[in-house]
């Protein structure tokens, strides 16, 4: 019998990184150019060689703790039973969450977004909604959905993968800083004084509040 948190979260999986091909393909039609969508930066072509297959193991691998009945794939016997068994529900409930609050910030982003830092192109900084919180909420919702899968498939495989990725996020948003700081200068660094990388500062969140 197929495990169903597994199939939940697959199925986000899927969903979220259907979505990010279909913005590729948005970007692509636009501008004519593959600026923006594969890295012209030599760091970032080095984090795509591990990214593109961490991207298919991400797909794949809760599908196949689904069904697996052999290690290292198979879900451990404390993984069906409560509590943690509902904590696995919760963390697939907490991944749809990541995927809708992602999906707010591409449409928040608009023409802006981009796969990979594209010098080449001039973009707006978008410093509104939760990126009036954060400055990276993309990776950071995608850290999330990724602990979420840990939680879900709790597996070496998943593990491995999941510090991976949380690695390269890491390294992503210090490389977009620092291209951003090059771009806009002291307007993104008064942007990162107000604002954390991925949790929002206090300061910040008394703002928000103030705002309302």
């Amino acid at each position: 019998m197929k495990d169903l948190p597994c199939i939940v979260m697959a199925a986000t999986v899927w969903a979220y990184w259907a979505c990010v091909g279909a913005m590729i393909v948005r970007v692509r039609r636009r501008t004519r150019k593959l600026s923006g969508i594969v890295p012209s930066q030599r760091l970032e072509q080095l984090m795509w060689l591990v990214w593109v297959p961490l991207v298919a193991a991400w797909m794949l691998l809760p599908y196949v703790a689904a069904g697996a009945s052999h290690a290292p794939w198979q879900l451990p016997q404390l993984a069906r039973e409560l509590p943690f068994s509902a904590l696995r529900w919760a963390a697939a409930g907490l991944g749809l969450v990541c995927l809708g609050l992602s999906i707010h910030c591409w449409l928040r982003m608009g023409r802006n977004w981009r796969m990979a830092v594209a010098p080449d192109q001039q973009t707006e900084l978008v410093t509104t909604g939760l990126y009036g919180l954060v400055r990276h909420p993309i990776y950071a919702l995608s850290i999330l959905l990724m602990l979420c899968t840990l939680v879900v498939v709790p597996t070496a495989p998943v593990a491995l993968m999941a510090a991976i990725h949380i690695s390269l996020m890491l390294a992503k948003a210090r490389n977009e800083e620092r291209f951003l700081v090059g771009r806009h200068g002291a307007v993104y660094r008064r942007y990162m004084q107000r604002t954390g990388r991925f949790v929002p500062r206090l300061r910040a969140l008394m703002g928000s509040r103030d705002g309302a």
